[in-house]
């Protein structure tokens, strides 16, 4: 069993053990005596994994339920969240329960933006079942939902009390859960280590969730409101965001953030904000990895929802440059340049 210390600004454990999900409860006994826990889960993670959840806390002397909503994007919407809030209500949970997030990203997402709405904020506890959300949605208490207007419009910060990552949950994963999670490796491998990208190649799994996770600490601990080095975490993101959103979701996160780490790439040399050009090479990583890298929209159809962008504040965003691969530094650029740069990449 491995656990790592987060301070942001309240502290919490990450867990990371093979088994975890059966000890759900003993790990909750750390923190809370006997009391209502509420599982929040898609309905794939709910089918899978709730049960095994349910009799580990039910053993551990608290009174477990569950809600259950559909699996996939479409569901991280506030039509969503006030389900799951009326069900929160019906179920009579008080401030002094606790809310269980059981999945991946959008289950995180949903629980985290609940969990700090209903009574004005209640506990929250994440059980990530994907490579995906334990190395990234878990860790830094953002929890956003999406808009009609563009991605992660509405939400707020509300950081876990603890997170128990089962590593044996990823046994369940498909190749393309899998990709969207070697994406975010190879994202932190270019702002902030690039040794890490032949451990990423040769498939060790564990090392990339580690390593990621030592990389989100060391930035959320010193930008817990994501104003200034958190947002080196957005290389990709940027153009990213848009891609999803343009393709109505049907290009997943880790997909698009391929794409837009290539763009992004490229757009920062031909913009002068970088003297390296590192797209092609990251090219032939991301490519190898079996990810998508070719941008299929225009620069027009990105920009639209990149002006809604939540980064954006006093006509300013700032953009990840790549100076290398394993360190990237952040640009503060004006409306128009960014216009410029969603060109250049789309070039």
């Amino acid at each position: 069993m491995k656990r790592i210390s987060i301070t942001v600004p309240t502290s919490y454990d990450i867990i990371i053990d093979s088994g975890a999900l059966s000890r759900v409860g003993g790990f909750l006994k750390e923190l809370y005596s006997p009391r209502k826990v509420c599982i929040i889960a898609d309905s794939n993670a709910g089918s899978l994994y709730s049960e095994t959840v349910i009799t580990s806390l039910r053993d551990s002397g608290f009174t477990p339920s569950r809600v259950l909503f559909p699996a996939g994007e479409h569901s991280k919407n506030l039509t969503t969240c006030a389900n799951v809030l009326e069900a929160l209500a019906s179920e009579n949970l008080s401030r002094s329960d606790v809310v269980l997030s059981l999945g991946g990203g959008v289950t995180t997402d949903i629980a985290g933006f609940v969990a700090g709405t209903y009574m004005r904020g209640i506990d929250l506890v994440h059980v990530p079942t994907t490579l995906l959300s334990a190395m990234d949605a878990t860790i830094g208490g953002k929890a956003g939902v999406n808009l009609l207007q563009g991605k992660n419009l509405a939400g707020l910060f509300w950081p876990p009390r603890m997170v128990i990552c089962d590593p044996d949950t990823f046994k369940n994963l498909r190749e393309p859960q899998i990709q969207d999670a070697l994406a975010e490796g190879i994202k932190n491998a270019v702002i902030s280590d690039a040794s890490m990208i032949p451990k990423i190649q040769a498939g060790d799994f564990e090392y990339m969730l580690e390593r990621s996770l030592s990389i989100k600490k060391s930035l959320v601990e010193v930008d817990s409101n994501d104003k200034g080095l958190r947002q080196l975490l957005n290389f990709g993101h940027t153009i990213g965001h848009c891609i999803e959103k343009a393709s109505s979701y049907s290009v997943s996160h880790g997909q698009a953030v391929s794409i837009g780490m290539v763009a992004e790439s490229k757009a920062a040399f031909a913009m002068g904000y970088t003297n390296n050009d590192i797209s092609g090479e990251l090219t032939k990583i991301l490519e190898g990895l079996g990810l998508p890298t070719t941008l299929r929209y225009s620069a027009e159809e990105l920009y639209t929802f990149a002006l809604i962008d939540k980064k954006i504040s006093d006509g300013m965003i700032a953009l990840t440059i790549p100076e290398s691969i394993g360190k990237c530094t952040l640009k503060k650029v004006t409306l128009a340049e960014l216009s410029e740069f969603f060109n250049r990449a789309c070039d």
